[in-house]
């Protein structure tokens, strides 16, 4: 069994998001990883006032080469936890015979599945700026307060964006139109999949992650729906995110595949 789990963030944050899942995992005597994004691997308060113009240049195939070679560069197949558009890096991870097994939570729009309508209306503020397709945005204040992380106490909200929200290349939200990546469904290599959803949540539909997960179960290996009915999409790091880590970990270690029948383990022996 693999003591080694990655953990992926989406837009709008970068790996200082894991911070608590992290500490949690090591603990339990893990080893785990939470690789930036290319170009965003400073503090969220130096990403914001002055990010690297490669940024605003990078999409989702890049994203998921960069995430692919740092899964490959490990001594152990590792588990797979994503959140948002790292939801869909994991995914596709697990489409290429990566990982022991994933689990994606709050899932981003996923090519091949129709959007919910609050991942159309959060996702406005980008589709609305001409150009933002070359330029990298940073969410408003107001916009995190009452979209993102609209759950947590009211008081903290300056505090949590000011600690955790970086700019996100606008092109990776163009890429999603424009260039999707497809994904095989029924992959027979691909490795057992948990998707975590919450009914709160205004920027990834709960029911846009019920239907990824109809569009997944479609493969022969393990597939499973987990739904929290008033988490948002805050849930990593919001009140109670503790049930959230021990659950995801606990399906992940129960259903992960041996090591031996990793496909790129086998590829690479």
């Amino acid at each position: 069994m693999s003591t080694t789990i990655m953990l992926i963030h989406g837009a709008w944050l970068n790996s200082r998001c894991w911070e608590l899942w992290r500490r949690r995992y090591e603990a339990l005597g893990y080893t785990v990883g939470t690789p930036d994004w290319p170009y965003d691997d400073r503090s969220p308060a130096e990403l914001r006032t002055s990010p690297r113009t490669e940024l605003a240049s990078l999409g989702q195939r890049e994203i998921i080469d960069h995430y692919a070679r740092q899964v490959q560069a490990l001594a152990e197949p590792p588990i797979l936890i994503g959140h948002s558009f790292g939801g869909v890096i994991v995914q596709h991870l697990l489409d290429r015979g990566l990982g022991l097994c994933g689990v994606a939570i709050d899932p981003a729009p996923t090519p091949g599945v129709p959007l919910g309508l609050h991942a159309i209306v959060s996702a406005l503020p980008v589709f609305l700026d001409l150009g933002s397709w070359k330029r990298t945005k940073t969410m408003t204040r107001r916009f995190f307060r009452t979209r993102f992380a609209q759950t947590a106490p009211k008081d903290q909200a300056d505090a949590l964006y000011d600690r955790y929200v970086v700019p996100t290349p606008g092109k990776v939200y163009w890429d999603g139109i424009l260039k999707p990546i497809k994904i095989r469904w029924d992959n027979p290599v691909r490795a057992p999949l948990l998707l975590v959803a919450g009914s709160k949540d205004l920027i990834a539909d709960a029911s846009m992650t019920a239907a990824i997960f109809r569009k997944q179960r479609r493969a022969p290996s393990a597939t499973e729906l987990k739904t929290y009915p008033e988490r948002s999409h805050w849930t990593c790091m919001d009140n109670g995110w503790e049930e959230v880590a021990d659950f995801t970990l606990d399906w992940a270690v129960r259903h992960a595949r041996p090591a031996s029948q990793s496909p790129a383990a086998s590829l690479a022996a």
